[in-house]
């Protein structure tokens, strides 16, 4: 596997990203063109509504199932950085810094880590700033 940088750190699901949300737009194109088709024939009309009205629910429950597993893991990451925060100082991070900002700092070394939550506290560093200003890059390999 190739080694982690901020150029190289985000991560993609295939299967999500390139297969079932092309097939949501496709279906939603479809439903839609369906729909106005069926304007004229009051026979299709219900149908044609109904299945529009589903595939706007599948898209968004497609893109909350992805949100919410998302927020899950930012919740575990704020609480192991603030664990590891704890470890190197005996003390919490620094309550000013938001949960973005905690989520960037996760791939910070321990030799830098303290410093730059300090930095990024004080500074108001964006978490791209954060990422940005890592020297030494820790891999976080299990993010969705």
């Amino acid at each position: 596997m190739a080694t982690q940088s901020y150029a190289k750190h985000t991560q993609t699901v295939p299967l999500f990203h390139q297969v079932l949300l092309p097939l949501l737009q496709l279906t939603l194109i479809g439903a839609c063109v369906n729909l106005y088709q069926s304007f004229g024939n009051h026979d299709r009309i219900y149908s044609a509504s109904l299945i529009l009205v589903l595939t706007i629910c599948l898209i968004m429950a497609a893109l909350f199932a992805r949100i919410f597993a998302l927020k899950a893991q930012d919740r575990a990451i704020r609480a192991e950085e603030n664990l590891r925060h704890f470890a190197l100082t005996g003390q919490l991070l620094d309550p000013r810094l938001s949960i973005r900002q905690v989520i960037g700092l996760r791939f910070a070394s321990d030799g830098e880590f303290v410093a730059l939550a300090k930095r990024a506290a004080e500074e108001k560093l964006s978490p791209n700033g954060i990422k940005q200003a890592v020297k030494d890059w820790r891999a976080d390999l299990y993010r969705v």
